[in-house]
């Protein structure tokens, strides 16, 4: 572990924690009186915390959070304060949209690991990760507009190609609340876990990924994503997948690969 995560780690009142062990960093979100709603202190700190960890050589992040719910949504008493003046709106949103288009963009996979509520703010941040794990018996909604809200760090756009037009409008229009096993068939949620084992089986899963070639997970999500993108075309994508296969089949980590092939072993992808 890297000093700056031992400092963060150990600070009582910051609103994120951070830790680095064995390739996989863990961000945490730490105001759990507050359903852990995200303060613009938390968005910098969480967006911090990826950077450090592509700098510091992890292979995979996850975003958990202290006590019984994930994320509840924007700071509603921060929302109140910058709401009054242009300037200060304009940049409460775009912190919040740099700080998901930061986890999105990041060539590290980036895990989300959801307890309890996963609501407005909440889902959104879930929706710019990767991969999200949910305990059994989490809730998942967007609640703006039960409060004459829209979303506004990027959920309209990222809940729609999750889940698909109708889906995505009916939950923003309804503020209704899916249950789990709901999220996990429209696309939402990846796995399940029961409470006892929802960290264990998503660090498990995260020590995976930092086994594998680092450049060759950063160039999968570099496809996915513009594969996602909906105004990308499939010549366009295919153009892409070529040349990134190119460069990795002209790599480094593609000699241990093939290495470990020929000798029937687990590679290791040490840099």
């Amino acid at each position: 572990m890297d000093q700056a995560a031992v400092t963060a780690t150990q600070d009582d009142d910051a609103p994120v924690r951070t830790s680095l062990r064995d390739g996989v960093g863990t961000i945490e979100l730490s105001r759990p009186a507050v359903f852990n709603c995200l303060s613009q202190r938390m968005l910098s700190g969480i967006g911090a915390a990826v950077a450090s960890f592509e700098r510091d050589g992890a292979r995979a992040v996850l975003i958990v959070a202290e006590g019984k719910n994930f994320c509840t949504g924007a700071a509603l008493d921060e929302v109140e304060a910058v709401r009054g003046g242009e300037a200060g709106l304009r940049d409460f949103l775009a912190l919040g949209h740099s700080v998901l288009d930061r986890i999105e963009a990041s060539p590290l996979p980036v895990i989300a690991v959801v307890q309890g509520l996963c609501l407005a703010g909440g889902i959104e941040l879930a929706l710019a990760c990767d991969v999200v794990f949910a305990v059994e018996d989490a809730r998942f909604g967007d609640q703006h507009a039960a409060f004459g809200l829209i979303p506004g760090w990027g959920g309209s756009q990222r809940l729609t190609r999750a889940v698909g037009l109708r889906r995505a409008l009916d939950l923003m229009y309804s503020a209704r609340w899916l249950d789990a096993s709901t999220a996990m068939q429209w696309g939402l949620v990846n796995y399940l876990a029961p409470p006892a084992r929802l960290r264990d089986d998503a660090l498990a899963y995260a020590r995976l990924l930092a086994t594998r070639s680092r450049d060759g997970l950063a160039a999968m999500k570099r496809l996915g994503r513009h594969a996602a993108d909906d105004g990308q075309s499939l010549a366009d994508g295919l153009r892409r997948e070529q040349q990134e296969a190119m460069r990795v089949l002209t790599g480094i980590d593609i000699n241990e690969g093939l290495a470990a092939f020929r000798e029937r072993r687990v590679p290791n992808f040490a840099r």
